[in-house]
């Protein structure tokens, strides 16, 4: 069984540069899924943008692992919710947009990114696992989403037809893109044992 090697800070010093990098890079994670948020495409006959931003969330669960991945996007909804310009801005912004009809995939990021990063944290960091890993992950954000969609149309047929039909393609392609880039980031991923929650 392979053992993990565990860095253990003595100094104040050490202990706070490594809270530092920790914090920014939960923070530049954040970030980097508001930049892919502002990479919509709407379509017409949906209120469901076609984003990269679901692509962002993956990733950042595959590089940062749970526990930084979970607090990576529950930092991104709360700087959505507080008015800041990191949602997709083809919805309205703010908190009109997390309850809005596509708030189901947006309050999903979180437990999608740490599911991610569960799965592909544990056994051998392979192409196969983080594509496995991208995949379960894509199927609890539709569940997520297409829930919410359900709420707001009382129809699961036309939650599906919004929600889901027109991004299979798409999510499979973000999925392989993510799950590639993650295989060779396979250093950011070595802090992750030391963040405590």
């Amino acid at each position: 069984m392979a053992k993990v090697a565990v860095q253990t800070f003595h100094t104040p010093r050490e202990r706070g540069l490594e809270a530092a990098r920790q914090i920014a890079l939960v923070v530049g994670a954040s970030v980097f899924v508001a930049v892919c948020a502002r990479i919509a495409i709407p379509l017409p006959f949906t209120p469901v943008p076609l984003t990269m931003q679901n692509f962002g969330v993956l990733l950042v669960g595959l590089l940062l692992g749970s526990r930084r991945g979970f607090a990576a996007l529950t930092l991104y909804l709360a700087e959505g919710a507080m008015g800041l310009p990191v949602f997709s801005p083809v919805g309205l912004g703010g908190v009109a947009q997390i309850l809005g009809v596509t708030g189901g995939y947006l309050l999903a990021y979180p437990f999608v990114a740490a599911l991610a990063g569960f799965i592909f944290e544990r056994g051998r960091k392979t192409f196969v696992r983080a594509t496995v890993a991208g995949l379960l992950a894509e199927v609890l954000l539709f569940v997520g989403g297409l829930s919410w969609l359900y709420f707001w149309t009382h129809s699961l047929a036309k939650a599906a037809y919004l929600g889901l039909y027109w991004f299979l393609a798409a999510e499979v392609i973000k999925v392989m893109i993510a799950a590639a880039v993650a295989t060779r980031g396979k250093n950011v991923r070595a802090g992750d044992a030391k963040l405590e929650f």
